[in-house]
């Protein structure tokens, strides 16, 4: 018998990402991350002078290059995981480059997180349909922070349960909704309401929250 699936999202669903990317920041580049900025990229300054995207882009690769044993799980994400594997199958989709994948796999093995990892360029829709149609689930449902990602999810594998999550309270209030925009099914920001959800979803198949 073929079990249900969750597919989760990493960071800022499982681990903590941005605020040790803040302090890394700080520290090792003289620049100050307001997790309160307006947006990721507007909210990133070396002596009040925003940086560039393109140097954004270059100190994120860095960071997941380095610093990524400075990442911490969010509240309650270890003890969730353990939960939902009891009931489903579970699967990582995070949003990093190819070679980055081994490393994911050892840095959730050190949590306790032993699940298989994939990993994802861009919106993640196709992604999601690949692994739905691997998997072979009737029943499944997918974990992210990021609300293009559960738009991106509603086109192409609509059947799909949505739960749009954000771990980081720092940054959470800052980030669009998924759910207010009707591109998921809930939006829940604690491990201790989501897993209630998302065991009601995977067992009763509902369309509704």
């Amino acid at each position: 018998m073929i079990r249900p699936l969750v597919i989760t999202d990493c960071d800022e669903v499982l681990l903590h990402m941005v605020r040790h990317f803040r302090d890394w920041l700080d520290t090792e580049h003289g620049i100050a991350f307001s997790l309160e900025g307006e947006s990721f990229i507007e909210s990133m300054k070396r002596d009040g002078v925003m940086v560039e995207q393109a140097e954004i882009w270059r100190l994120l690769q860095a960071f997941f290059d380095t610093e990524m044993p400075r990442q911490t799980p969010i509240e309650g994400a270890v003890e969730a995981i353990a939960e939902l594997r009891r009931e489903a199958d579970v699967v990582i989709l995070t949003n990093l480059l190819d070679h980055y994948g081994e490393a994911r796999l050892a840095q959730l093995r050190a949590f306790g997180i032993d699940v298989p990892v994939h990993t994802n360029q861009g919106p993640k829709g196709e992604a999601l349909r690949r692994i739905l149609a691997e998997h072979g689930a009737s029943r499944a449902v997918f974990i992210d922070d990021l609300a293009q990602h559960h738009a991106s999810a509603a086109e192409i594998v609509p059947s799909l349960g949505r739960l749009h999550f954000c771990g980081e309270p720092a940054i959470s209030a800052q980030v669009p909704c998924a759910f207010t925009a009707g591109h998921a099914h809930a939006r829940i920001d604690n491990w201790a309401e989501a897993v209630p959800w998302l065991l009601d979803r995977l067992h009763n198949n509902k369309d509704n929250p």
